[in-house]
């Protein structure tokens, strides 16, 4: 879906319509999020976006860079998505910032907290005339929703944790899993981000002024904060994982030892009426009976001894 967006003299983002009609000379922004193929097509037709870029933008797993061509400025970076839906719940996808002279059109495949945020002017400072503190203003959304997703998984690995000490069950390591993917995707992707941001800041189809020039260092101090903190968490879900892992197979270990102390006295019983199930003479024959019980006491009390003795090691308490 594409939306157009004008900025109004208080700077305000509204929708492109009979209000904003009359600021448009000021330049738009173009939102194509949740694109389809419509949407490419006019995307490439209407704007003059090359078809390449716009296929590069819709791979899953394009890396961020910048492009110069003879009539924009293309900029890929990865933002963050939250899909309660998908498998891995959070992730990134390719978002491409294209600069025109007049316009700024941004083309996402999926939707974003980060975008959302823009649109509903949560942003401060934001201006579709100044392009340069535009993208730095997106970029410095970007990475503050990173860490509001890294810590919302920190949250969720706790409370995982949690329930894992009560009861290891495979649902609770499936999602400690699915965290470790998110942590993968969000280190990776914040790294080429870094190194998107230092591109902007070294390259010359970019003039800073100094008030931007102390928004890309907040930006960067941002991402750097969100690689950390990335790290650090993939670091702690990595260890505890190990841990869990070491802590079933210790309780498998246990299980294992007692069913096999099980049998072990269990086949006693079975040893001495195995003796005498064959032709041999029973202990006092005069009296059958009394030799019936003498052989279950004595199978008794070889399973209560052999109990005893292989009951010596405390880790058939579970201890």
């Amino acid at each position: 879906m594409i939306s157009i967006y004008t900025q109004t003299m208080q700077g305000t983002l509204v929708p492109f319509g009979d209000e904003a009609q009359k600021n448009t000379e000021r330049g738009c922004w173009i939102d194509a999020r949740n694109a389809v193929k419509d949407d490419l097509d006019r995307l490439g037709q209407e704007f003059g976006i090359a078809e390449e870029l716009l296929a590069d933008i819709m791979d899953a797993d394009e890396q961020s860079r910048i492009e110069k061509e003879d009539e924009y400025t293309a900029i890929i970076v990865r933002i963050p998505v939250f899909d309660e839906t998908d498998e891995v719940s959070f992730f990134t996808v390719p978002l491409g910032i294209v600069l025109f002279s007049d316009k700024i059109v941004t083309i996402c495949q999926k939707s974003s907290d980060a975008l959302e945020d823009v649109v509903k002017n949560r942003v401060r400072g934001l201006s579709i005339k100044n392009k340069s503190a535009f993208v730095l203003n997106l970029l410095g959304r970007a990475a503050l929703t990173y860490l509001k997703y890294l810590k919302e998984l920190n949250k969720r690995t706790n409370s995982i944790k949690q329930e894992l000490q009560r009861s290891i069950r495979n649902n609770e390591l499936i999602q400690l899993l699915s965290i470790q993917k998110s942590l993968v995707f969000f280190t990776t992707s914040i790294t080429a981000n870094e190194l998107v941001l230092e591109k902007l800041q070294k390259s010359p189809f970019f003039h800073f002024k100094e008030d931007e020039q102390d928004l890309l260092e907040d930006v960067l101090t941002d991402n750097k904060q969100a690689i950390e903190m990335a790290n650090i968490y993939s670091s702690i879900l990595t260890g505890t994982m190990d841990a869990f892992a070491s802590v079933i197979s210790n309780n498998q270990n246990i299980v294992m030892k007692r069913l096999t102390i099980v049998s072990i006295v269990l086949m006693l019983p079975t040893l001495i009426y195995s003796f005498f199930g064959m032709n041999v003479q029973f202990p006092f024959p005069s009296a059958t009976q009394t030799a019936v019980w003498l052989i279950l006491v004595v199978s008794i009390a070889a399973s209560v001894l052999g109990a005893i003795f292989l009951n010596r090691d405390s880790s058939w308490k579970g201890k």
